[in-house]
């Protein structure tokens, strides 16, 4: 079968040990379904982990955490069956989705929903699994709430914003220009352009002084002083990435305003634990009321072209990207 290798760590994209080579076709144990990949999502960590960022990687392997595809061997009732998944096991740990056949755990598999094509159910994986499982930490919002999205057209903060704007929350996205929304949401989302208004004064503003009852800060430190600055009382503030380390703390405001911190790694949540996520996400994508990311096919690549999608994603690309073994 064709899959992606990733050899040794690079210290850059240029001179990742990356390459579509031919090796065995896997054979499911006991417990075990092979999967005919479709389509995986290439996510930020997925490169990441490539260049050497995740130590805990082993080397060399198959990298990519999200799939989508078909069920060849396993128990009778799923052979066939056109499933999906992601984990954080997955292109870390062992050989990952970036390849023709996929070895899961059985327990782990999860038929896709019916709505969604296999290209779209394999772009589904880290963002909203990130995102759902920092607003279930956090408490899911409710009805009435405000909820400040720092990064919101970034993909984990798309798929917050779909879900608070399911629940019914009052929702603010922050982006460094000025851009308008770019995903999908059940009510209007309030944009606010970093590069020239102020995060927090422009919130209370808006909520009559009350401030945010949750912060999903995709991005860590660029927004924290002012993320933290318009937090409501009793607010949680989600933490998935950062660019520096350090960041000023003013513990005072903290406990007087009886926040919370909530720090999200869904590289320690597995391929069952991502089962159980996308259990919970899967009737909103079969009812409507979450959309998939629109997978366009410029941004859709062989495994033969596998390092350019990287370079895609290590480069920004505001669209998702997806192998297509």
């Amino acid at each position: 079968m064709t899959a992606i290798r990733v050899f040794e760590k690079a210290a850059n994209i240029d001179v990742l040990a990356l390459a579509a080579v031919e090796v065995a076709r896997p054979q499911a144990g006991p417990q075990q379904c092979l999967i005919e990949v479709h389509g995986a999502g290439v996510n930020p960590s997925d490169v990441k982990a490539t260049l050497g960022a995740m130590p805990h990687a082993v080397w060399p392997r198959t990298p990519g955490r999200d799939y989508a595809g078909i069920v060849l061997e396993g128990p009778q009732h799923l052979i066939g069956k056109a499933v999906w998944g992601s984990g954080g096991e997955l292109g870390i740990g062992r050989d990952g989705t970036h390849a023709r056949y996929l070895l899961v755990d059985t327990h782990s598999v999860r038929e896709k929903p019916a709505a969604l094509s296999m290209l779209e159910a394999s772009a589904v994986g880290v963002p909203f699994i990130t995102a759902y499982e920092g607003l279930r930490r956090a408490g899911m919002p409710q009805k009435g709430d405000v909820v400040l999205v720092c990064g919101g057209n970034g993909k984990v903060g798309q798929a917050a914003i779909q879900l608070a704007t399911r629940a019914g929350a009052r929702v603010f996205g922050v982006e460094r220009t000025s851009q308008g929304y770019r995903g999908h949401a059940s009510s209007a989302v309030d944009m606010i352009d970093a590069s020239t208004t102020d995060i927090a004064d422009y919130v209370r503003q808006q909520t009559g002084g009350h401030g945010a009852d949750i912060v999903y800060n995709t991005v860590g430190s660029p927004y924290f002083e002012q993320a933290n600055r318009a937090m409501a009382k009793r607010a949680r503030q989600i933490f998935i990435s950062t660019i520096d380390r350090a960041v000023p703390f003013d513990i005072f405001a903290f406990y007087r305003g009886q926040h919370t911190y909530v720090g999200i790694d869904t590289l320690v949540l597995d391929s069952a634990d991502g089962a159980e996520i996308l259990d919970h996400l899967m009737p909103g994508f079969n009812d409507g009321s979450l959309k998939p990311f629109p997978v366009l096919e410029t941004h859709v690549y062989s495994l033969d072209n596998a390092i350019q999608a990287y370079r895609a994603v290590l480069g920004g690309s505001a669209e998702r990207v997806v192998v297509r073994p």
